[in-house]
């Protein structure tokens, strides 16, 4: 019981954890016990880039050097410590791009054969999204139907993957001054694809061997990410699933129910989580699965998949990351169906301790040991049911040691940029001016972005929920995305009672407007809607005229994918002040990282930083919004005054 507490603060999380113990299943909490992290690597100091290496370029063990250690500090062709280290910062960067970029030509294409009416079953359902996005991009609408304008804007969008000069479409949504800037520095991405290749060829033995050069085309390739393919993927999928509304759900192991087929999508594309979750509740399927025992399907969601069906469809989530297989332990999962992304090949092994089939449905995306359904657009309601049918063939498979916990909690989840908008300004005038309002008047001290994955390197959520409740108790609103999201939802936070657990000024806003101190805006692909917040903040005034000029912070407390130093050099180089947690990569040159943690805000305005223990990194975060209000001289309340008979004569006669 000890050794499970000491992995999670999640009550579902250390009962599976003691259940697979005694079943002699070992999961990623296991693993990352026996298998320590390489030191080397881990501080971006090993290169093996090619077949002269590896090579190990770390510190002496004292952290000092001589002059001469560090002339042989150096890999086989010379490369410095310092270039290693801005590689492989780089190479993690372009791989994170790649994903999200990926990611978004997916849902292009799929837009694209829903607008040319080719993917039976899906259909547009944002009119108003659409024809804003069609106005933006200069398209003609007229009397042409919501078909045609969508083969417009998707062949527009679909052209920025492969985009060779110029700059990104979406660059022109960020404030003048940050637009200009990125000119003037030369990180203006032209092209999604164009920019990652770049790096893979920078990063290649021999090419690119300054270490600010290499990081200024990580900035490059970050923005292609955060305003490019991130961008894409989040605005056709509110014109194709609809733009997410404030929805109640639920989270955490215990809403997968005993009597019923427990069906588990996890991934990151929602093609196919959206058609699971119509499929499922087809009469048809249902019935199904009555002939087979059970009472009914019961469709739950995992990872960053959840909170985009979470958000459209109210399907509850079963949990984040380091729960994957968690789920199985419960013995009560028919099957985990999954896509691209944070899919642990770990779930294959704990499947054959029990019943749960493992369903890998895209062709980019396979695992030695799971069963591959392939998962077609173009004939979505079909491919759906054949794999719920899957699902529920295997409900008779069930062992009898079966425990669901039954811890579950409720949350709000849906605040989209434009939720946002019209709860604080209503409908006919949608405005973000009473943020900027309570910022202003101090109600609101700042506001933070919260993100990230889990990692098993720390205590599973603690790190995420003790950085929220200690910003929000510093009256800072937070706004979340991804796994972070979900680990603040099972704690509670997600609901408007939580503004128990904030500061007065802050707990008086969202008692006024009915929403939680902390917000959930979706999945890791959702950050760009982060980016568009922080720029309504700007075009609304009384806050500076760049997004580095906001009273805002960032962080990704428990990161572990490449994806996340993605996000965090994009908003970095959108001049937001971003703080990660567990480890950091380039530690190994005292160079790159004081370029990343002190001279790239004189380029840049926002700057990294690197604070394993969340009080003190939310403290950092917060004494960076106090420097911004103070900066904006917003920072002393001011003070009331009732003006008497005489003084408004002297008023009225100046």
């Amino acid at each position: 019981m000890a050794k499970a507490k000491g992995r999670s603060i999640d009550i579902a999380t250390i009962k599976m954890l003691e259940k697979a113990e005694k079943e002699k299943v070992y999961t990623a909490f296991d693993r990352a016990e026996v298998i320590q992290p390489c030191p080397v690597g881990m501080v971006g100091s090993c290169c093996k880039h090619c077949s002269m290496g590896p090579c190990r370029v770390s510190l002496p063990a004292g952290g000092m050097e001589t002059p001469e250690e560090r002339r042989f500090r150096i890999g086989v062709c010379g490369a410095t410590a310092e270039t290693i280290a801005a590689r492989n910062f780089a190479r993690m960067i372009a791989a994170g791009a790649a994903a999200h970029s990926d990611h978004g030509r997916r849902v292009a294409e799929a837009f694209l054969a829903v607008a040319k009416s080719e993917a039976a079953g899906y259909e547009i359902k944002d009119e108003q999204k659409l024809l804003q996005l069609a106005l933006e991009l200069g398209i003609d609408i007229g009397e042409r139907t919501n078909q045609e304008i969508a083969v417009d804007v998707g062949e527009i969008l679909m052209k920025e993957f492969g985009r060779q000069e110029g700059e990104l479409l979406f660059l022109k949504r960020a404030p003048l001054k940050r637009q200009e800037l990125w000119r003037k520095l030369g990180v203006a991405p032209r092209g999604i694809d164009r920019e990652v290749v770049e790096i893979m060829h920078r990063t290649h033995m021999g090419t690119d061997q300054d270490y600010q050069d290499l990081i200024k085309q990580g900035s490059r390739t970050a923005l292609s990410d955060g305003w490019g393919g991130s961008m894409i993927a989040t605005d056709l999928q509110d014109v194709l699933f609809g733009t997410p509304a404030p929805v109640l759900g639920q989270i955490n192991l215990g809403v997968l129910k005993e009597d019923e087929v427990n069906l588990i999508v996890h991934g990151h594309e929602p093609q196919l989580a959206e058609m699971l979750a119509v499929v499922s509740q087809d009469p048809e399927m249902i019935e199904y699965a009555k002939s087979k025992g059970a009472k009914g399907i019961n469709l739950a969601g995992m990872c960053c998949t959840a909170n985009e069906v979470l958000m459209r469809h109210g399907v509850p989530i079963a949990g984040n990351f380091l729960q994957q297989e968690l789920a199985i332990v419960t013995g009560a999962l028919e099957a985990i169906v999954v896509d691209v992304q944070c899919i642990m090949q770990g779930l294959a092994d704990v499947a054959q301790c029990y019943h749960t089939k493992v369903i890998t449905t895209d062709p980019r995306a396979k695992i030695e040991g799971a069963t591959h359904m392939d998962f077609d657009d173009l004939n979505a309601v079909e491919t759906a049911k054949a794999i719920v049918k899957a699902a529920i063939d295997n409900f008779p498979n069930r062992g009898k040691n079966i425990h669901i916990p039954t811890e579950k909690a409720d949350l709000i989840a849906g605040f989209s940029h434009e939720t946002i908008n019209y709860l604080l300004g209503g409908l006919y005038r949608a405005s973000y001016r009473p943020l900027n309002d309570n910022i202003i008047n101090g109600r609101i001290r700042g506001v933070a972005g919260v993100v990230g994955c889990n990692n098993p390197r720390v205590k599973h959520d603690d790190v995420h929920v003790a950085m929220v409740k200690e910003l929000i108790k510093h009256d800072v609103l937070v706004i979340q995305t991804g796994c972070s999201a979900m680990a603040c939802a099972k704690a509670g936070l997600m609901v408007p009672e939580a503004a128990q657990y904030a500061g007065e000024g802050l707990a008086s806003v969202c008692e006024t407007v009915g929403i939680p101190p902390v917000l959930h805006m979706g999945a890791c692909v959702d950050n760009s809607r982060i980016l568009i917040a922080a720029t309504a903040m700007v075009k609304d005034g009384g806050l500076g005229d760049d997004i580095s000029d906001l009273p805002v912070a960032g962080a990704a407390p428990e990161w572990m994918s490449e994806k996340a130093i993605s996000i965090g050099q994009y908003f970095v180089a959108s001049g937001v002040f971003t703080v990660f947690g567990v480890n950091w990569p380039t530690l190994g040159s005292k160079e790159v990282t004081d370029f990343l943690f002190k001279d790239f805000e004189e380029a840049y305005g926002g700057k990294w930083a690197f604070e394993p223990d969340p009080i003190r990194a939310a403290h950092l975060m917060i004494e960076h919004i106090d420097k911004k209000r103070k900066a904006l001289g917003i920072d002393k309340a001011r003070e009331r005054v009732l003006y008497d008979m005489e003084m408004r004569r002297e008023l009225a006669g100046a």
